[in-house]
């Protein structure tokens, strides 16, 4: 079985497993850094702010090195690229179990384990597992973006168990030796090249040499904005749910729950996105669930008892899960198969900067108003720029095909 005939195969759905796994496998470089904070302030004696660097370098290594990432397999194929993600991973955990100060910890987090490992357990994934499905591009693009968040579901128990029983130290060596074992034979399962990767061609899956009547770096920008104002507007709950609770007395125990309830949702509206992606394109299904994230943060603004807050959270996880996959979604219908990896990784690049705008500026403006109301509007409103760029993207969408 050759060619357009491996396109929604068996085999494909064989490899969809393994990308699967490795994604949720491999985002562990995301939230580790997050549970591990608190024990690695008092190890080094640092003030809160400087134990947060690694985190923050560890998301803008995760953005930059989707690209890198992302072109690696663009030239060579996901699998080459994901061997040596893995190696750097399981060394950036073991160095960073070892680190004697916080600098080299550090170093290990951002570049090891956020650029040069984790990085690739999303975007050329994706990228991947979109060429490999045609009919059920959208359900399988969400499966392989479904990982990261299931990665946030299961990692953080397992490494507040390993961190209370052995350590933070022996737990980052530990999780280094489990990438390597597991992800390493996974990692060999996707050798095949994708069906038309080689070649790549000269126009979208469409047939479209100018996707939208826009070049392909016009189109890459217009969806990097996008991605931006939908991902402010994203992190105001997500980073700040927790937070939120404590002030209103709630505590940060229930703000966690919420969290933790946001993402277990966000995973079902990744699916559910997918389905609906198949049916609809990717280009309405990001206007759909563009329009209900707004909602959803909408009501934030009207209501804030405990229970509503973890009604509210549910609703948006549920509504804003879908809309990363959609973007790469998207990208596959529009680019040749030859630069999705390149264009996904920038367009998520771009939701990754979002998310660390908008966490940024909902603490400026809560700091400047003593409330998170106007953090919420804030959010608000830079999802209604979001869903006016997709708006017009579907408006030229619509005048090509009564053209055509």
């Amino acid at each position: 079985m050759t060619g357009e005939h491996l396109l929604d195969s068996r085999a494909a759905w064989i490899r969809l497993s393994a990308t699967v796994a490795l994604s949720a496998l491999g985002g562990v470089g995301m939230w580790s850094v997050i549970v591990a904070l608190p024990y690695v302030q008092a190890e080094f004696g640092v003030t809160r702010g400087a134990a947060s660097l690694p985190y923050t370098l560890t998301m803008l290594g995760f953005g930059a090195g989707g690209i890198l990432m992302g072109r690696l397999a663009d030239r060579h194929g996901v699998m080459k690229p994901m061997l040596f993600a893995t190696v750097m991973l399981s060394g950036g955990y073991v160095l960073a179990g070892l680190a004697p100060s916080l600098a080299w910890f550090t170093l290990a987090q951002g570049l090891m384990i956020g650029m040069l490992g984790a990085s690739a357990s999303l975007v050329p994934l994706m990228a991947d597992a979109s060429l490999w499905f045609r009919r059920r591009r959208g359900i399988a693009v969400a499966l392989a973006a479904s990982g990261n968040y299931l990665a946030g579901t299961v990692w953080p128990p397992v490494l507040t168990w390993l961190i209370a029983e052995h350590g933070w130290r022996m737990a980052h060596v530990t999780v280094g030796i489990i990438c390597l074992v597991t992800m390493l034979p996974l990692s060999l399962m996707l050798r095949a090249r994708a069906p038309g990767s080689r070649g790549g061609g000269a126009v979208s899956d469409s047939g479209d040499s100018r996707p939208l009547g826009l070049s392909r770096n016009g189109l890459t920008a217009v969806l990097s904005c996008a991605g931006v104002a939908c991902c402010v507007a994203m992190a105001m709950p997500q980073v700040h749910i927790v937070a939120y609770c404590g002030d209103l007395g709630y505590g940060v125990a229930r703000g966690a729950e919420m969290l933790s309830l946001m993402l277990a949702c966000g995973i079902v509206s990744r699916v559910g996105s997918g389905l609906i992606a198949d049916r609809i394109g990717g280009l309405r299904t990001l206007m759909l669930g563009s329009v209900l994230q707004g909602v959803a943060l909408s009501l934030f603004l009207f209501f804030d008892g405990m229970i509503s807050l973890f009604v509210l959270s549910a609703l948006f996880g549920l509504f804003q899960g879908g809309i990363v996959p959609a973007y790469a979604v998207i990208v596959r219908e529009s680019f040749p198969a030859s630069e999705v990896g390149t264009r996904v990784g920038i367009v998520l690049m771009a939701t990754l900067v979002g998310m660390a705008l908008g966490g940024w500026l909902s603490g400026v403006i809560f700091d400047a108003t003593g409330s998170y109301a106007a953090a919420f509007l804030n959010g608000v409103a830079w999802n209604a720029a979001n869903v006016l760029i997709v708006a017009t993207l579907l408006l030229r969408s619509r005048a090509r095909l009564a053209s055509a």
